[in-house]
């Protein structure tokens, strides 16, 4: 199915009750990612889309590894989201299983999960990142900001170097 069900309605309410759930839930696991691991200060990274990975360091070591669902972008020129699920240009290591939000939004009349892509106003991205991570049961949210592109990943599989 290509688009939400047209005999379905959208419900307002319900999505922003959803959202702001949504946000509840993702945020304290994302406190807990950042308290338990470490993942304040003097801390790099770097990831991999092609074969979903990233590996936070400190002081050139190596401490936490852990597997990237890239959720989707946001274009600076073009001023809009695109769904990771949408775009071809992936490879299918950096995409788990973020068909499974796209079927959540299906299921659920949520046009904003189904669309491929929408202008990049900051509460409908915040509210499809957070509803994103929480579908995909994510342990956090992470973020690589561009200077013609950002990209937004759910982290999963945390385990120590």
């Amino acid at each position: 199915m290509d688009h939400v069900d047209r005999r379905a309605t959208h419900d307002h309410e319900l999505w922003e009750s959803v959202a702001a759930a949504a946000r509840n839930r993702v945020g304290q696991r994302q406190g807990r990612m950042i308290a338990e691991h470490g993942l304040s200060g003097d801390v790099q990274y770097h990831w991999s889309m092609d074969d979903g990975t990233i590996v936070w360091s400190r002081g050139g070591r190596d401490f936490l590894h852990g597997r990237i669902t890239v959720i989707g972008s946001v274009d600076h020129v073009q001023r809009t989201w695109l769904w990771s699920w949408a775009n071809d240009s992936l490879p299918s290591a950096a995409l788990g299983d973020i068909a499974d939000v796209r079927r959540h939004g299906e299921e659920h009349a949520f046009p904003l999960l189904v669309w491929p892509s929408f202008r990049a106003d900051p509460t409908p991205v915040a509210q499809a990142r957070i509803v994103a991570a929480d579908v995909l049961a994510a342990e956090g949210l992470w973020f690589e900001p561009g200077d013609e592109l950002d990209l937004h990943f759910a982290i999963h599989e945390l385990r120590p170097a």
